[in-house]
């Protein structure tokens, strides 16, 4: 369990480890890699990882010093995903991970928030994010977190065919 007292989220720093991040995602992605979904964190090098927290703003979640999720918010724009659903002008997430001990601790739902925020204050209207069509759980846990379904898409390359999700951001 998370210590919500020491548990604070803020920008990813040039100093942080991006090995770090890494093998979080690793870890957070594992359950989903053995269910046959070849996420692209699953398994990602550090590479990736720094051309893809080079192409938003990532958040992590820190428990006393220690990493322990992270999320990246993607406000540029055409937004790809945005593109993709004619909502070009809108955020996107991804790479949203939390150490596996933690999930249902708060440590996901405090990074979600901070993404919304961070895109709320630039002035995005919506927020986008594409899941795994057999990942019933998170898909859940988007809808419980004002989230809807707005379509579906076959990504090049992946397993699985993606639920495209959105939600309105306050004014």
């Amino acid at each position: 369990m998370a210590n919500k007292a020491a548990l604070h989220v803020r920008p990813l720093r040039e100093t942080d480890s991006l090995e770090d991040l890494t093998l979080l995602l690793h870890r957070a992605y594992a359950s989903l890699a053995a269910a046959g979904l070849n996420y692209t964190a699953a398994d990602q090098g550090i590479e990736t990882t720094r051309k893809r927290v080079a192409n938003g703003h990532c958040f992590v979640a820190l428990d006393e010093g220690t990493l322990v999720g992270t999320i990246l918010a993607n406000g540029q724009l055409p937004n790809h995903l945005g593109t993709f659903v004619g909502r070009p002008d809108a955020a996107s997430l991804h790479q949203f991970a939390v150490e596996p001990r933690l999930h249902g601790s708060g440590v996901g739902s405090l990074l979600l928030e901070t993404a919304e925020e961070w895109a709320a204050q630039r002035r995005f209207a919506e927020m986008l994010l594409d899941i795994a069509e057999p990942a019933t759980r998170l898909i859940s846990f988007y809808h419980r977190r004002g989230y809807r379904a707005i379509g579906t898409v076959q990504w090049e390359g992946k397993t699985y065919r993606s639920v495209v999700m959105a939600k309105l951001l306050r004014a």
